[in-house]
């Protein structure tokens, strides 16, 4: 009885539960990045492998398109995972920065910043390409991806990309997140990445925050912020950017 009133309870409240799930998910990735990775991997990164291992799976067992939302107890992760509250997130991150911090940063922050959104994006282009994508919106949805997992669904969405291929400009993202963090204290030495001013520049070339922050804090947590600063408006410089004139110069090659 209590279980069949639990479930009831639940599945009426589809995105209150949702977001308790998430919660739970958010949780445990952090847990695990502190115990296994001791924050070399930032919990973020975790969560969003877990998110993709457990969308794979809910649609491998209901043999549904909508992952963990074909559950019914879980319908609300489809809302919650929806445009509405991916946008309100990244409007929300655009608020959070300030224009003042990228002023600090100089014309080099700034430059970093916008070399790094295209170079990633001629990367992603150029392995999508290499993988056999021929048209213009795959091409650009996986060249977003490749800045980061947030500009890639972006881009997709724009321009009218297929959900695979906005799944695969995620896990691009994610794979680029994963190998800052771990990267940045290696490479640290031979880049000369010990100044502020030099985090500044890496986290405008490298931009995913998750992966920069994590990195820089596993190098000198005094560099967090610094590079952090310019990575925070990496997103917003690459959601403007590939959708836009990015995708009409893939437009013209293709």
């Amino acid at each position: 009885m209590i279980p069949e009133v639990l479930s009831t309870v639940l599945v009426k409240n589809a995105l209150i539960t949702a977001f308790v799930f998430v919660g739970v998910v958010v949780w445990f990735s952090y847990f695990l990045s502190a115990r296994l990775t001791r924050g070399h991997i930032h919990g973020s990164a975790i969560a969003i492998a877990i998110g993709l291992l457990l969308a794979y799976v809910g649609g491998s067992v209901t043999g549904g398109s909508q992952g963990l939302a074909d559950f019914s107890l879980l319908a609300g992760v489809g809302i919650m995972g929806g445009a509405m509250f991916r946008d309100f997130a990244i409007v929300a991150t655009a608020f959070g920065a300030e224009l003042e911090a990228l002023k600090r940063a100089g014309l080099v922050g700034a430059l970093s910043v916008v070399i790094g959104v295209v170079l990633s994006f001629a990367v992603g282009a150029i392995v999508a390409v290499a993988f056999g994508y021929t048209d213009a919106v795959s091409i650009s949805t996986i060249g977003a991806g490749a800045a980061t997992y947030i500009v890639g669904p972006v881009t997709g969405t724009a321009l009218g990309a297929g959900t695979d291929v906005i799944a695969l400009s995620v896990a691009a993202g994610l794979t680029k997140s994963v190998l800052v963090m771990i990267g940045t204290p290696f490479v640290a030495p031979y880049i000369g990445l010990n100044n502020p001013h030099a985090a500044l520049i890496y986290g405008g070339l490298m931009g995913t925050t998750s992966g920069v922050a994590g990195g820089l804090a596993a190098t000198d947590p005094k560099l967090v912020p610094y590079g952090a600063m310019t990575a925070t408006f990496y997103t917003g410089v690459g959601c403007l950017l590939a959708p836009s004139v990015l995708f009409l110069i893939v437009r013209a090659l293709a």
